[in-house]
């Protein structure tokens, strides 16, 4: 698909909301879903007594689309973020909206923005949010009525400004989700409550908190808004796992295990202590997720101790930069799909 693209400067912009052509929206009433359409009106009119302001019914995901190598428009493993988004409605008691049909939503939205999709190599996407809310009048404590689910998409640069330098973490006081609570779903409701120490973190000179399980605090758990990586001196690649259900199913985090397993390298999914990541047993640590794919993290601060992952204090390690090369090549169409995981736009 050839489009003329517009006239941005790619290589330069920030992880922000910029305003595209068309938007995809359909609402659910009387127990169905409507057609659904694309929409220029980038507004949202609703009643004062709409659920989405009262009992925080909101559930949303977060995608890219690329331009390939070859001049080719895809998306990454949108299937998952259609599986994961349903189970995110079913726990807040919303209706799913259907899986075939969030991923030609998706499609649809993103072939009309095709204009909007940054040129390949230019190191920005188009980032893909798809979101549902309750939209009908509750004023009692139950669900909403009605619902209504919009995919917007705008173009973005890296997530993090310093790119692939680094990061500085610090272990936060507050606690991100409760066990067996909302963690392992993506409501907005689990950010705010993240917003305060996100703040704080920044003003003290961190880029993110690290939060520990809020039953033990003895966990790790994960970011404001990413899993976490380890890799020990062997090159062992450790996922965190929580014993309390309480971190995100990240879809980046959950491909880059299997990238790292056809690559060869050993993958210790497990509960992972604090007190073992002071001990100094990991050589290098990595944020992963959609906005960075792999962000390195240098140091985690936990009040006058700072733990140091020498072999990524600097620059980003080989373990992490590996992974992160081959899901980016995957992505980018010059590394070999073996999975099925990109699927065609344009």
């Amino acid at each position: 698909m050839t489009v003329e693209k517009k006239d941005l400067d790619w290589g330069n912009l920030s992880f922000g909301y910029m305003k595209t052509d068309y938007s995809y929206v359909s609402n659910w009433k009387d127990g169905a879903w409507d057609e659904g359409d694309l929409t220029t009106d980038h507004s949202i009119t609703l009643s004062e007594c709409a659920g989405i302001f009262h009992y925080c019914q909101e559930v949303f995901e977060g995608l890219k689309a690329y331009t390939t190598s070859d001049g080719s428009i895809v998306c990454f493993r949108p299937d998952m973020n259609a599986q994961r988004m349903a189970d995110s409605a079913e726990r807040l008691c919303m209706p799913v909206f259907p899986q075939d049909r969030f991923v030609e939503a998706v499609k649809q939205v993103v072939e009309a923005n095709a204009a909007w999709v940054p040129p390949f190599g230019s190191g920005a996407t188009l980032y893909v949010r798809p979101f549902m809310i309750g939209s009908g009048e509750v004023i009692g404590v139950a669900p909403a009525p009605e619902y209504q689910f919009r995919i917007l998409v705008t173009p973005v640069g890296p997530y993090f400004k310093g790119g692939l330098k680094p990061i500085k973490l610090r272990i936060s006081e507050y606690d991100r989700a409760a066990p067996h609570g909302t963690g392992n779903i993506k409501a907005g409701l689990n950010y705010a409550m993240s917003l305060k120490a996100g703040m704080e973190a920044h003003a003290a000179g961190y880029d993110e908190n690290l939060y520990l399980d809020s039953e033990s605090r003895t966990y790790v758990e994960e970011t404001g808004g990413a899993n976490v990586l380890f890799v020990k001196a062997d090159g062992t690649l450790v996922v965190p796992q929580s014993h309390t259900d309480s971190i995100l199913p990240s879809i980046t985090r959950r491909s880059l295990v299997q990238v790292a397993r056809d690559l060869g390298i050993a993958v210790d999914e497990r509960p992972v202590t604090w007190d073992e990541v002071k001990q100094g047993t990991f050589v290098e640590c990595g944020l992963c997720g959609t906005a960075a794919v792999v962000s390195p993290v240098g140091e985690i601060h936990e009040g006058d101790q700072v733990v140091s992952f020498p072999a990524g204090h600097d620059e980003i390690g080989p373990v992490m930069a590996r992974l992160r090369e081959t899901l980016r090549g995957i992505q980018d169409g010059v590394v070999e799909d073996q999975h099925g995981w990109v699927f065609s736009i344009a």
